[in-house]
């Protein structure tokens, strides 16, 4: 089963994959250390095969749905 995430909704990282891919023309894998786990990103797209372009700080990877979740927001006052 997987998640759905609203295109701009904010999603962390609650698991480390075994290798990232990036969200590019022409994606390239890189090693997991590049996020770390609870970092957060912004979800740009869904791809297919259930993965999830999201942009974190150092870049946008692609992340099956079971590395992620969805970050409640609450109303600051």
């Amino acid at each position: 089963m997987t998640k759905e995430f609203a295109i701009g909704s904010k999603v962390r990282l609650v698991a480390l994959p075994p290798y990232v891919k990036t969200a590019e023309p022409m994606p390239m894998l890189r090693p997991p250390d590049v996020i770390q786990i609870g970092e957060e990103g912004i979800v740009l797209d869904r791809r297919p095969g259930g993965y999830w372009g999201i942009r974190f700080t150092k870049g946008a990877f692609l992340l099956d749905s079971q590395y992620i979740e969805s970050i409640e927001t609450a109303s600051d006052s």
